[in-house]
Formats: C-alpha cells, structure tokens, sequence
C-alpha cells in the first residue's frame, strides 16, 4: 500500500492552501492562530537550527512539554532534519527522564510548558543541548524565537521514506522502567489512513489536543491525522482553562479517558440531581432541548465523533451519555500499535463494552489462552536496543499483546484483562480484576477502583471517591452498599468482594499511583497498602483513616 508520511502531507497542504487556519494556541486567554505555511516556515527554521548544531542523521532529539502548537512543529522539524523525535510525558519524574535521556542517547532536548520545572532541570545533564519553547519553563541556552530569526528555513529538507523510524515512544511504565519503541513512518501512515477511512474525518473539522502527546494515539488521532486530512488544531492553555477552551474549539471530534468521562457525568448528576435528570429526559421534546443544553455547557455541541479510550469503562456509563446524545465509541490500541488498532465506529448500540472490530491496518485473532495477537503495517518494528524482548514479544509474526479477549459472534472483541493481571486467592482460585472493576464504575462517586486480592481469601476493592464526594456521607455509603451486594450477586463466590476499602489520598500521577495516561499502577497500589489489606476486617464499607 501507498503511505504518506507526515512531512509528504504538510508539504501538500501547504501548496494547497497555505493561509488557511491550521494550529490554534491560547496565551493568557488570548488566541493564536498558524497557518500551513507558518507552520511549514517554522519547521524548516527549527530544522536548519538543529542542523547547525553538527548533529548526524538518526541523532534523537527530546521533547519535553505540554501539548502546544510549538510540539506539533519541532517534531516535524527533527523530520525535516533527519533526526528522530523521542516524547517525554510532561508528569514524567526525575528518574524517568534521566533515564529515557541517557537510554536513548539523547543529543537536545525541546522543553516547554510544564506544571513543575523541578524534576527536568535536575535530570537533564549539562551535555544536552537545550531549546526552551516560548513559554515559561526550565532555564536553556537557546530558545525558540531566537532560533526562528537566526536560522534561514533548510530548503533541502529531508524527505522520510516510510521504512524509517519516525520516533522511539517510551511506554508510561506500569511496571519498572519504561520501554522504548521503535515506530516507523509507515506503522504511523497506516494507522492514520486505517482510522480516516473508519471514522471519516472532514478537512473542515475541529480538533483540540489535550491528552499526551508523548503517548502515541493523541499523536497519531491527532497530529498525524491532522496533517493528513487538513483539519483544524486546538490546544488547551491550562486545566483551569480546559472547558472554556473546549467551547471556543467547538471540536468535531472528541476523544477522552474514563476519567474524564466519568467527571463530566459527575458534574451534569450534581447539577440537575439524577432523578430530575432521569425525569427530564424522559419527556419528548423536552429531552432534546435538555440533551443539547448539557453538550453546549461542554462545548460539545458540534461534535459527532465521541471516542474512549486508555482502560475500561462501564457500560451503564456508555448507556447514561447516549442519553444526552453522547454516543461514546470505545477504542483499543498499543503503543506497539501505533495507536488506534479496534473500534466501535460506526457506533453500535449492539457493540457496547466491546472495542467493537479491527480496522484495516491490522489483523487480530486470538491464542488458545484468548490473548489477541495482532498484526499489519501499523505494529512497531521493534523494541529499541532489546532483541530479546523483542523476540519474546513475537511468534510467527504475531505480536502477542498481553491482553485477553472474548471474540462475539458479530466479529467484535470484549477485553476482559491482561494476563499478568489475574491473581490467585489464598483458596487456589484465579480471579480477573478488569470485568469486576468495570460493574464498580456504575457509582458515579467512584474515581478509579482496583481489585486485588493475591493470597487473601477473597478479593477486595480499593476505591478513590470523586473529591467533589462527601466522605462517610450517609447517601454515600448506602449507595456503596447498595452496590456491592449488587454486584457480588453477579459473581462466582470465588471472585465476591470481602468489602470495599475507600482510600484517603486521591490516586494521581504525581503519587505514582497512575500512568501517565491515567491506567492504574496495580504493582504501586499493591506495595502501598499490602500491610492494610492483609488484616482481617468486619464491614463492608472500610475507609482507610480508620484503620
């Protein structure tokens, strides 16, 4: 098949309509807008920038930021210069980034926005050339506007052939160190084109750009995706500024986590109280003019692709949005994907709590154990500088993703867990966590949850509340109740919750209890609160500050 790389499709656009809006940045409440040939011309100047410095072809180059229009631009420059881009989560800590600096051998490093300058100023060693992006940040020696008006646009830019590597992702590390993955400009081609093909993408669309764009599906759904259809950009300023962002965007496409999902649900539940809600949306007409009321004070009123994506999310969740007309379509993907590899698009009511069927660029199927294997033009070329996890990864050329799956009959696929996820009880018996995890979701209260219970008698829940709950809120604690006799009715006596333990630090990715693409980090929780839940308890509902 015939890709199209991502500097192929910028030159395209350019020399199509090199004034139109392309890049949209806010900057203290005011907005910025860069067209297709200011963006190609900044490209370029960054490109003969690192040029200049005596870097060789294939030397990779850092960035370090919050989503900006700037990201979007360096990493097409460190193209343009044949060099090859490796993204570091903004959240990432010190030890993280020093080791990603040092694993990859990295020769500069683009900082920009970040929520605490602290770890990356101790962890980039003083041999990095650094570029600082025009925003406040970490102390550099070369900046972003000086490097626009000292360095002429590199006419002879470097042209990728689809073979070669694009960028080497670091995964957000679930467990130990994070791993580097080679992605080259044909697995990211291949997913973009896949993914345009399914979800029809428009060139006068609206997007906003706000997840990571270190982890490779804002990357790809976005960036990638944008060049390719011609599409309009969005950023977000700050978390404070997100919804009065996402209302000036009046994007076209929304993609998002359960986390957020679950917030907005939260919020719109607390606004209108469930029952009144309930109440209104059973009403013809009135439903309508309600539903579209909740999406405008999203500023989600134009859009018509809603995807989820990163973990699991209860189906009654799926079901509640649809009734605003929110019709959230689940996604799954990999890293070693390059993003989007399954969805449920066009939305099926028949598909809900599956990652509906494999798009185009990939082929899936499942072993004798139901993990699903994959593979096509978008699965990663290999890990970097490890042959030998990269050999353990594959058999036959099937990359085997460590997640399991049931296949249903209409050809869509249920992810019930990971295989390392699974635990055996002190009875011998082995429980899945995630199907468990996903009927918790249905309390709207509950934040993230994580089921474990290796060597007790019967699993347990750790719960982290919604800050905006009341804690030991009488309602609360009958809804929580009121929920796990629910729920253990539904299980195996084997997998029936012993009780819920409600935590008293909110899990985040500053504690290191989350990725940073917000997935649970079960061997953290484990270690953290082992010595609690290896005691024996009465009650169903158990908060921590009392143990």
């Amino acid at each position: 098949m015939n890709y199209r790389t991502s500097i192929q499709n910028l030159l395209d656009k350019t020399l199509k309509h090199p004034n139109k809006a392309y890049l949209h940045q806010p900057i203290q409440g005011q907005w910025h807008s860069f067209t297709w040939s200011e963006v190609e011309h900044q490209a370029r100047c960054i490109a003969s920038g690192l040029k200049a410095q005596g870097f060789a072809a294939g030397s990779r180059i850092a960035i370090l930021s919050k989503n900006c229009a700037e990201w979007f631009i360096a990493d097409l420059a460190i193209s343009m210069a044949q060099m090859i881009s490796v993204p570091i989560y903004y959240t990432a800590g010190e030890s993280t980034i020093r080791y990603i600096l040092k694993q990859a051998d990295i020769k500069a490093i683009f900082v920009g926005k970040l929520d605490d300058t602290k770890a990356s100023e101790q962890a980039i060693t003083p041999e990095i050339l650094r570029i600082a992006f025009p925003y406040p940040t970490i102390n550099t020696e070369n900046n972003w506007q000086d490097w626009l008006h000292c360095y002429a646009p590199l006419l002879d830019i470097h042209n990728p052939k689809s073979e070669d590597t694009a960028t080497i992702v670091f995964t957000s590390g679930t467990t130990g160190n994070p791993k580097g993955l080679v992605i080259t400009h044909k697995n990211i081609a291949a997913a973009v084109q896949s993914m345009v093909k399914v979800l029809s993408p428009l060139a006068s669309d609206h997007c906003i750009s706000y997840l990571p764009l270190a982890h490779i599906t804002e990357r790809t759904l976005i960036e990638a995706s944008s060049l390719y259809v011609g599409n309009e950009v969005f950023f977000v300023e700050s978390m404070e500024t997100f919804i009065d962002n996402l209302k000036y965007a009046k994007p076209n496409f929304f993609l998002s986590v359960p986390r957020l999902w679950l917030k907005f649900q939260l919020q719109i539940i607390n606004k209108f109280s469930e029952k009144k809600l309930n109440f209104l949306l059973s009403i013809p007409l009135i439903n309508t003019f309600v539903a579209w009321r909740i999406r405008c004070a999203l500023g989600l009123q134009y859009a018509r692709i809603f995807g989820c994506g990163t973990a699991p999310i209860s189906i009654s969740v799926l079901q509640w949005f649809q009734k605003i007309g929110i019709p959230i379509s689940e996604g799954w993907g990999m890293s070693e994907t390059a993003g989007l590899s399954c969805c449920n698009f066009p939305f099926s009511k028949a598909q809900l709590g599956s990652i509906g069927t494999p798009l185009d660029c990939v082929e899936m199927k499942l072993s004798d154990n139901d993990e699903i294997l994959i593979r096509g033009d978008a699965v990663f070329k290999e890990y970097y500088q490890d042959p030998e996890a990269t050999a353990q990864s594959f058999t036959d050329g099937w990359l085997h993703t460590g997640d399991c799956a049931h296949l249903n009959p209409d050809g869509s696929y249920k992810i019930v867990g990971r295989i390392k996820e699974q635990f055996k009880t002190s009875k011998g018996k082995y429980v899945v966590p995630v199907p468990i995890e996903s009927l918790l979701y249905t309390n709207p209260n509950i934040a993230q949850v994580c089921v474990m219970g290796s060597g007790l008698k019967q699993p347990i829940a750790l719960i982290d509340i919604h800050e905006s709950c009341r804690r030991k809120d009488p309602v609360l604690i009958k809804s929580l109740n009121t929920l796990l006799s629910e729920i253990n009715t539904q299980l195996e006596k084997h997998e029936q919750l012993d009780y819920l333990l409600i935590c008293q630090e909110a899990w985040s990715i500053e504690n290191g209890l989350l990725t940073a693409t917000m997935k649970l980090k079960r061997n953290e929780l484990e270690k953290r609160y082992q010595t609690l839940i290896s005691r024996e308890y009465e009650g169903t509902i158990l908060w921590e500050e009392d143990l």
